[in-house]
């Protein structure tokens, strides 16, 4: 997983309430990509800003509150679905392969897998666990079973979205499968593009 290089600010923030808080916003989403819950501080938020995080506490109120308002910042899980129904494997495979998806940068078009990957970064984290399994519900799997549709639509949505986190847990363990070469990345894309098809398609 790719996310922000974590700068400090030397120079100092002119005074624009709209603009901190959207600074304090990414760089509180830069820390949550590269760290667990329990790793970010809200002091680390602040150097990375430039500003006291007394500040942040005014304008977020908890770190729970901020990793809330982190993942309200990612794009929602229901645009992983917005394409053509018939390439959604394709679609999500090369994403997931070739780290499309996972990139840790501001709402630009890309990083569509972004909030999902934060909440697995913070998953082992026991302050953070119910943000983390009520987003999860709220903002993937519900709106994935959904789109699915059918009576088996949950079954299949658990299958689909069991294989879509192993594999970006298994991109971010190696290293964005940096031990595949071009073809087998190819292959893997290729053979998880089919078996999520076959759960979206039933």
């Amino acid at each position: 997983m790719e996310c922000d290089q974590l700068v400090l600010c030397d120079v100092p923030r002119p005074r624009n309430a709209n603009a901190t808080r959207q600074a304090i916003l990414e760089a509180a989403r830069a820390r949550f990509c590269a760290e667990s819950y329990d790793d970010v501080g809200m002091r680390d938020v602040a150097r990375d800003v430039g500003v006291d995080a007394a500040l942040i506490s005014r304008y977020f109120g908890s770190k729970e509150d901020l990793f809330v308002a982190v993942l309200d910042s990612c794009k929602n899980g229901r645009d992983l679905m917005d394409g053509d129904r018939a390439d959604f494997g394709a679609r999500l495979a090369r994403e997931i392969v070739y780290g499309e998806a996972a990139a840790c940068t501001p709402d630009d078009g890309s990083g569509r897998m972004r909030g999902l990957l934060i909440l697995l970064r913070s998953i082992g984290s026991s302050k953070a666990m119910d943000v983390v399994q009520h987003t999860s519900n709220t903002r993937f799997f519900e709106p994935l079973t959904q789109w699915i549709g059918g009576a088996d639509a949950p079954v299949r949505a658990r299958l689909a979205a069991g294989l879509i986190m192993g594999m970006a847990i298994s991109r971010e363990l190696s290293d964005g499968f940096s031990n595949l070469d071009e073809a087998q990345k190819a292959a893997l894309a290729g053979r998880m593009a089919d078996a999520l098809q076959g759960l979206v398609d039933g």
